[in-house]
């Protein structure tokens, strides 16, 4: 069977669910699924867990599944840049999992090679360790960190061929390969769509056996703070 769809919202067809835990690639609006992301919001699916770096902006990634009140949980970094986010979790509407960016990094790429935990200093001494099993090793404390999966990975690549191996670019790449490996299902959205063969086999990121779908999308690839100078100003 073919991996290839002609749309996001084609490739999400018969996927979601109400209560479904799904990841998103992305830093910032760097790397996001844009395209996957307007078809979930689209396909009216609630109650999600979404683990994600962080929870785009008001109006553009996951920041559109906020303003719908689509997202119950989020497990997540960094929680700045989104007012909406704010609103919504100190309303007590929105759960929250807090994690060191490291911290949550790991767990993804823990949940995806089968580690169902693990332990770090990370957080050791703060609020991130209350209620969680503490260890000593070499007179050093550590706390347990679970790993974590998903019913539904989004990511989105630069290249990718029709059985879903995949190219990241630069720092677009961050959150995406790992959470490839830990989606029950993932699906990809590339911006070129290239035949197998095309790519270099040295430069593959994610093997094609990780993505069970793959479209090609259309990016706005927005700037989440443009920082400019004043022309003439010195450099």
């Amino acid at each position: 069977m073919s991996k290839i769809y002609e749309s996001a919202e084609a490739a999400l067809e018969g996927l979601t669910f109400d209560g479904m835990t799904v990841m998103s690639g992305g830093f910032g609006l760097c790397g996001i699924p844009e395209n996957l992301i307007v078809a979930l919001r689209d396909s009216g699916v609630k109650e999600l867990t979404a683990i994600s770096n962080n929870a785009g902006v008001d109006d553009f990634g996951l920041g559109l599944l906020l303003q719908t009140r689509q997202i119950k949980k989020m497990v997540s970094s960094y929680v700045g840049e989104n007012a909406t986010f704010e609103k919504q979790f100190l309303g007590g509407e929105l759960e929250l999992e807090f994690n060191p960016q490291g911290t949550l990094a790991e767990r993804i790429r823990a949940g995806g090679a089968g580690i169902p935990g693990f332990y770090t200093k990370t957080g050791v001494g703060t609020l991130i360790a209350e209620g969680k099993e503490e260890k000593t090793f070499d007179g050093e404390t550590y706390i347990l960190e679970t790993g974590l999966k998903a019913d539904l990975s989004l990511v989105k690549a630069w290249k990718g061929d029709s059985q879903g191996n995949l190219i990241y670019r630069k720092t677009a790449r961050n959150f995406n390969p790992m959470m490839a490996t830990a989606g029950k299902i993932t699906v990809a959205e590339v911006e070129e769509l290239v035949e197998v063969g095309e790519l270099d086999p040295d430069n593959i990121h994610t093997p094609g056996i990780y993505v069970q779908r793959i479209v090609k999308g259309n990016f706005e690839k927005r700037i989440e703070q443009r920082t400019i100078r004043e022309k003439g100003a010195a450099s």
